[in-house]
């Protein structure tokens, strides 16, 4: 049985991410969005590893819901990608 680790994944997230971010355009929206998807792409990961110290059960969720918020701001940079 495969063990299902997240923090693994947002490492492998970020790598990913910092590929594509290497083949967008140098436009000046090119930056922009880039710049922003590094932003939000490797927030996940830094925010995980909060979330595994979190004081609380709430403090746990809320930390996850930041997470899925940067991720859901990366999926629309690369859409705009």
């Amino acid at each position: 049985m495969r063990k299902f680790n997240l923090e693994d994944r947002f490492i492998e997230y970020v790598i990913g991410i910092s590929t594509i971010v290497d083949y967008v355009d140098n436009s000046k929206l090119g930056n922009h969005i880039s710049g922003q998807l590094i932003r939000s792409g490797s927030s996940p990961a830094l925010n995980y590893g909060e979330a595994q110290n979190a004081e609380s059960r709430k403090d746990f969720v809320h930390k996850l819901k930041i997470i899925l918020k940067e991720l859901k701001e990366s999926r629309i940079c690369l859409k705009i990608i």
